[in-house]
């Protein structure tokens, strides 16, 4: 198996130094496997699609508008509710 060298904050460094009883190496090839799997994965569809960038913008666009509103709803209802139970 290849090897990788990594930089990590010197934060981060004290930590995992402070824990050697934990197989660091294990567990950032783990992240680093699971996250290049996905990037493969979207690349498998994303290979033929007719989608050009602006349309992935405007669906980009749609999506996080959807979660704005979909959220913003669910806080409204939320700061009712603690309103109501003032009273």
């Amino acid at each position: 198996m290849p090897n990788m060298t990594l930089s990590i904050p010197e934060d981060v460094y004290k930590i995992v130094k402070a824990h050697n009883e934990v197989r660091w190496s294990e567990i950032a090839r783990r992240a680093i496997e699971e996250y290049a799997k996905k990037i493969a994965l979207l690349n498998a569809m994303t290979l033929e699609s007719d989608l050009t960038l602006d349309d992935i913008m405007t669906l980009d666009n749609k999506v996080k508008t959807g979660i704005h509103k979909h959220y913003k709803g669910k806080a409204s209802q939320k700061a009712g509710r603690k309103t109501d139970q003032s009273r």
